[in-house]
């Protein structure tokens, strides 16, 4: 059973190779920012970070659907994901900037916000499309004192800069969170307990996406 990974996210990818699967990855294509934007001027109001993620989650999959990859109809489940943090009330997502996230960091040093990840899961066996589902993981993270210079070789990296919330736990940023609430996957981009979930919602047993040779 051949997953199709709708993200370029390399710690996404990386989770999903340690718990035993190859993905297949496509990017989206997706503008998040106008989508965002388009559906709150619908609603008059802002979305909430869980309604944000699910939504662009679902946006990348459905994307992809319909594309030739490797020549040929794609014969599989497709993921999409998305992930925000909602920090202080307000919704977090990639930086991108230096000097957002250091500024975010000087925020949340000592503090605790909340990473929001969506996923959505679209039925694709056989080259047909069949059903779809969806949920959001939420994780609580707490940081550790960080002080300014820490900060600054941080942001330095790089690593910070493309990452919703501005830190990782599984790479340089780890050692900066005190506690994570929640499945720790989650964190990263990706809950592998709600992905197993929405897998077997589909009728599809989780052993059958480990790859094998």
């Amino acid at each position: 059973m051949r997953l199709y990974l709708a993200s370029t996210s390399p710690a996404r990818r990386a989770t999903l190779r340690a718990a035993g699967i190859e993905p297949l990855t496509i990017a989206p294509e997706v503008d998040e920012e106008a989508l965002v934007a388009s559906v709150e001027a619908d609603l008059a109001r802002p979305l909430d970070a869980w309604t944000m993620v699910e939504l662009l989650a679902r946006a990348k999959a459905e994307a992809v659907v319909g594309r030739d990859v490797d020549g040929g109809p794609i014969d599989g489940l497709i993921l999409g994901g998305d992930s925000a943090f909602l920090f202080d009330g307000r919704i977090y997502g990639k930086p991108h900037r230096p000097e957002l996230a250091r500024e975010r960091w000087l925020r949340q040093s000592g503090r605790t916000g909340v990473l929001y990840s969506g996923h959505w899961l679209v039925d694709h066996r056989g080259g047909r499309l069949g059903g779809s589902r969806g949920a959001v993981a939420q994780a609580t993270v707490t940081f550790a004192e960080v002080d300014a210079s820490e900060i600054d070789a941080y942001i330095a990296t790089g690593e910070p800069l493309e990452v919703a919330g501005a830190f990782t736990i599984d790479s340089l940023g780890g050692p900066f969170i005190r506690s994570v609430h929640g499945d720790p996957s989650t964190v990263i981009g990706l809950s592998l307990s709600t992905l197993r979930d929405l897998v077997r919602a589909l009728g599809v047993d989780w052993p059958d996406l480990w790859t094998r040779d």
